[in-house]
């Protein structure tokens, strides 16, 4: 099976090269239909940090103030399809004036000059489709003081991609990149003129993907909320452009949107920032706020468990919860094993967070992230509640999550002060006989977190087995832990007993966490992995450590705004730009 989806693939490979090659020979005369306006939103500290020739890309930084963007993607594969996929355009586009308008014609020029025959990178369908609505949202951005022969250039090679889209998107596999082919398809098919004839199956394709790839309450297998905001965004543009042009936008499409803007809705921190979760991060600042008011869906989130996340959320507070099995299969080639972990943000601040995906930082960061000590949440003798176990395929190793708990259990309720959690998974169970059950407490004015973390057995095979662990540690008991990961911007203090911290946010407010005892409270390196930056950033953890011994184990423990901290804070947020392109 792994032999003949490698040839499978190499096969699908060759293919988009001759495609693209075929395509590239085409004699293309075409222009805008209408003057397109740009959707997407770009940073301007990265724009301006593009024309001073750092460029920091997925974690790497190449500082070469003469060197054009297509060399660093040359000379680094790791972020090549990042750099030909254009997002870039967005950034310098934020700037917006004249050198960054002549940068960006410039680096566009040059990829026609080195890439328009359809040989090179770039030339896969879900790349393609990214760089068209990036090419087409900043068209105007981009011809402007253009002479006659480089706009002719421009358009022909906006034509070729879109022949080449058009005859390679079926090609492309279900998830975010066959999204984007689509979507680049229709966009290019109403915003080039004579490219009407490539839209009609790429409008079927995209409803049908719409039903089988978005599931019935919203979320998509890999439970990435950064992809699922992706998603949402294809799917606005798409419709916009369809309606502009008085084009039926199917059925399945806003339906679609519907059923996902409520779980963004659901996913947003305080700050407005994505719960950083499965390979996710916060996204770029803004952007999940402009899909959300774009999607025209102000449905609320409701209690129940959204792409298998739970959220609290009173006052300034919210509470986000991986309260759901992970994903499985190929869906896990990016997930993390971070059952009932838990993101607690107040106000603009995030506070307790997950360290985040190490993808962009090399293989050992990636494979350190995934494992449940990264995350804020218990776990037992060093093992992390999902295995990673790697596969062969596509000529390359991946590493997929098995040995999964499989059955998590929520509940939400309301208490006579605010509202809680009660959950639970069975990732120790097999091996070890304990179920690892979290209650979590909020106030209606979200100052103070109560919470129970719980190790216990169920059954009388389960106890069987603990007793047959505990037996092989010598009666010491079985280790567990208990991680709190804090914000790079939270300053931690353990008080003289041991029994409180003190955190202290950059916006003024103090929490003052507690614990009963049961546990030993420390503190102890941790890191916070960003996108957008060079390398991790150092921060702190908070861990409640202690040994297993009995049938049950309960460590209870508090979160609370201290009492001289007001309810509501004025807060200006100094934060470093890059902090934006989590």
């Amino acid at each position: 099976m792994a032999q003949f989806k490698k040839l499978r693939d190499s096969g699908t490979r060759f293919m988009h090269r001759r495609h693209a090659r075929r395509a590239a020979k085409s004699a293309i005369d075409t222009a805008f239909v209408t003057v397109p306006d740009p959707r997407t939103i770009g940073v301007v500290a990265r724009g301006k940090q593009l024309l001073e020739g750092n460029f920091l890309f997925s974690g790497l930084l190449v500082e070469e103030p003469n060197t054009s963007i297509w060399d660093v993607a040359a000379h680094n594969p790791s972020v090549s399809d990042e750099i030909h996929g254009c997002g870039w355009l967005d950034d310098l586009a934020a700037v917006g004036d004249d050198r960054a308008r002549s940068k960006a014609q410039a680096w566009v020029s040059e990829w026609i000059e080195r890439f328009g025959d359809g040989r090179g990178p770039g030339w896969t369908p879900g790349i393609t489709g990214r760089r068209l609505i990036r090419w087409i949202n900043h068209g105007y951005f981009l011809m402007r003081s253009q002479d006659k022969a480089a706009a002719a250039r421009f358009f022909q090679c906006m034509g070729q991609q879109t022949l080449f889209l058009s005859g390679r998107w079926p090609a492309t596999s279900p998830g975010i990149r066959r999204f984007e082919a689509l979507a680049g398809t229709i966009y290019a098919g109403l915003s080039l003129e004579g490219m009407k004839e490539h839209i009609a199956g790429a409008v079927v394709a995209l409803a049908t993907d719409c039903d089988t790839q978005i599931d019935p309450k919203g979320g998509i297998a890999n439970r990435n909320p950064e992809e699922l905001l992706e998603v949402l965004s294809l799917l606005n543009w798409t419709r916009d452009i369809l309606s502009e042009n008085d084009h039926p936008v199917p059925e399945p499409i806003t339906a679609a949107i519907t059923r996902i803007a409520p779980v963004l809705r659901a996913l947003r921190h305080a700050d407005g920032g994505l719960a950083r979760f499965h390979g996710g991060g916060s996204g770029i600042e803004g952007r999940l706020d402009a899909a959300l008011a774009n999607a025209g869906v102000r449905t609320p989130p409701t209690h129940d468990l959204h792409m298998g996340y739970a959220r609290l959320s009173s006052g300034r507070t919210t509470i986000i919860v991986d309260a759901a099995p992970p994903p499985a299969g190929e869906a896990s080639a990016d997930a993390h094993a971070s059952t009932l972990a838990m993101e607690l943000t107040s106000g603009r601040r995030p506070v307790i967070v997950n360290c985040g995906s190490g993808a962009r930082f090399g293989q050992e960061w990636r494979r350190a992230s995934r494992a449940t000590p990264s995350h804020s949440t218990m776990m037992i003798e060093g093992i992390s509640s999902s295995h990673l176990a790697t596969k062969s395929g596509s000529g390359a190793q991946r590493e997929l999550l098995e040995e999964v708990p499989q059955l998590v259990r929520f509940n939400d309720t309301a208490t006579d002060t605010g509202r809680k959690l009660e959950l639970s998974h069975d990732g120790y169970q097999a091996s070890r006989g304990l179920t690892h059950a979290r209650i979590l407490s909020l106030s209606v004015d979200g100052r103070t977190l109560e919470a129970d973390d719980i190790l216990t057995t169920l059954t009388d095979a389960d106890k069987a087995r603990f007793s047959k662990v505990l037996k092989s540690s010598a009666d010491a008991g079985i280790p567990y832990a208990i991680r709190f990961h804090l914000h790079p911007d939270v300053s931690a203090y353990v008080d003289s007993t041991g029994k409180a911290a003190s955190l202290q946010l950059k916006s003024g407010e103090t929490w003052v966490f507690q614990h009963d005892g049961t546990a030993k409270l420390t503190l102890s390196a941790s890191v916070y992995l960003q996108n957008g930056r060079l390398k991790p950033r150092a921060t702190q953890q908070m861990v409640l450590s202690g040994h297993a011994l009995a049938y049950a184990t309960r460590v209870r423990w508090s979160l609370a705004k201290a009492d001289d901290t007001p309810s509501f804070v004025r807060d200006v947020s100094d934060a470093d730009p890059q902090d934006a392109t989590d």
